[in-house]
């Protein structure tokens, strides 16, 4: 007998797990800060970070959208959004943050190749399941669409 009630899935694309970093800020303000992905669609995204954020407020998330939602190359984008949920930390004090994309911008600009690959390192150490399922794609073979 199934006890776990049947759920309608709302999602219109697919969720790809994948953990990579993330910069986000309230849009119109100056001030940064970092997180990582828990997952990655087209359309949003749930990610962890320090910044607190409420429902409601509108975001800029800048990260490297890989080639399995781009379908193409992966490029460093600007997505505009809205949080959707924040989910507060049972334990650390990262918070959960649901974000609903309503716009892109790609950027032609590459992110320093070092910054990249050291939050990429700080964020794989934290999830071990990250280590097993991320492939590490050489620098020379990384493009920016421009």
């Amino acid at each position: 007998m199934n006890t776990t009630p049947d759920r309608v899935e709302r999602r219109c694309g697919q969720r790809f797990n994948v953990h990579v970093p993330v910069s986000v800020k309230l849009s119109g303000s100056q001030h940064e800060a970092s997180g990582f992905t828990q997952d990655l669609s087209a359309r949003g995204s749930f990610f962890f970070t320090d910044y607190p954020l409420a429902a409601g407020e509108e975001v800029e998330v800048t990260l490297v959208m890989p080639s399995a939602i781009t379908l193409g190359d992966s490029m460093r984008v600007r997505c505009q959004g809205t949080v959707l949920r924040v989910v507060q930390p049972s334990i650390g004090t990262k918070l959960g943050v649901a974000v609903h994309f309503v716009g892109y911008e790609y950027l032609t600009e590459p992110a320093a190749a070092s910054e990249v690959t050291s939050s990429f390192e700080r964020i794989s150490s934290l999830h071990e399941h990250a280590k097993k399922e991320a492939p590490k794609v050489p620098l020379e073979n990384r493009r920016i669409a421009s």
